[in-house]
């Protein structure tokens, strides 16, 4: 292969890679609200796993929603909104990131996920989101005095933070497990070995169900404590998944959860939501803390347990 032509191949890598992430990025978006930010984790699971030769596609990917997002709402959010909206957030997440990723791997020398460093960069890129998106909001009222007088940029920082938070949580910790599952097997996933799978059984099993009729009972509800019980209940297939599956369990059960609970929000920033969700975040990283340890410890184990046999 001469220059040229892995100069094209490499250009073409870009765009394909471009044209996925901004697809997936789009039906993030769509999906997210303040306290729940799907967006974030997308982009932070590209920014760990990939190599930092194909970010450019990352920004392209997130340029053109950013822009076509700021043109749509210009008229309502001002100029001035829409030229710092424009700018697309992987551009402020890649120098943290980077520097991250080179002072603490996201694997030790033994392979095993370093489950501080995820927490870490979720948090410091929930900071920055939240910074950088409270900010635009203030811009908004700046230029749109009066307009919106229900609206505080101190209240809905709280929100961006959260939701920045636990948007990652939902997404990031899951693939992450998928793709260390995918090579573990070293080969393309198939159904019979998907079947065959403990955790998939379980999630099929009694997961799903249990989580959808909490939030079906939250929907359903019309009393206040049963509604916040059926909410704070979604915590407990995850912790129950976590013990039987460790870091693994805790990351597909917590992205279920946390879509379960988003699904019984009834309005666009719902403070009792909010405090669920708050509690949900602190025990998904609760226990992928654990979990992680408990994998370490298991696989220093194996050697000696064959050998005692």
């Amino acid at each position: 292969m001469n220059g040229r032509t892995a100069y094209t191949a490499t250009w073409t890598q870009q765009l394909a890679i471009a044209g996925a992430y901004a697809a997936c990025y789009e039906l993030a978006r769509y999906a997210s609200f303040p306290h729940w930010i799907l967006t974030g984790g997308l982009r932070l699971a590209f920014l760990l796993l990939m190599p930092p030769r194909f970010w450019p596609a990352l920004l392209l990917g997130e340029t053109l929603p950013s822009i076509e997002n700021a043109a749509l709402n210009e008229p309502t959010f001002g100029m001035a909104w829409a030229v710092v909206a424009a700018v697309p957030m992987a551009l402020l997440w890649i120098p943290l990131v980077r520097f991250m990723r080179r002072r603490w791997p996201l694997h030790g020398t033994d392979g095993n996920l370093r489950i501080g460093m995820l927490l870490s960069a979720t948090l410091a890129c929930a900071v920055v989101n939240a910074v950088a998106t409270t900010g635009e909001l203030q811009i908004a009222l700046f230029t749109n005095p009066g307009t919106w007088p229900e609206i505080s940029a101190p209240m809905y920082f709280w929100a961006y933070l959260l939701g920045g938070y636990l948007g990652a949580l939902t997404l990031t910790p899951t693939i992450l497990a998928l793709h260390e599952r995918f090579k573990a097997q070293g080969s393309l996933f198939t159904f019979a070995a998907v079947w065959r799978s403990p955790l998939f059984r379980d999630l099929m099993a009694w997961t799903v169900p249990s989580l959808g009729g909490l939030a079906w009972v939250a929907l359903a509800t019309d009393q206040e404590t049963l509604l916040q019980m059926a909410r704070l209940s979604l915590v407990l297939p995850v912790l129950a998944l976590a013990w039987r599956h460790g870091w693994h369990g805790t990351a597909v059960g917590g992205m279920l959860a946390s879509i379960a609970l988003a699904v019984t929000g009834t309005e666009f920033i719902d403070p009792a939501v909010i405090r669920c969700q708050a509690v949900l975040a602190l025990m998904i990283s609760g226990s992928l803390l654990v979990g992680v340890k408990q994998a370490h410890l298991a696989r220093q184990a194996s050697p000696a347990a064959r050998a005692s046999r």
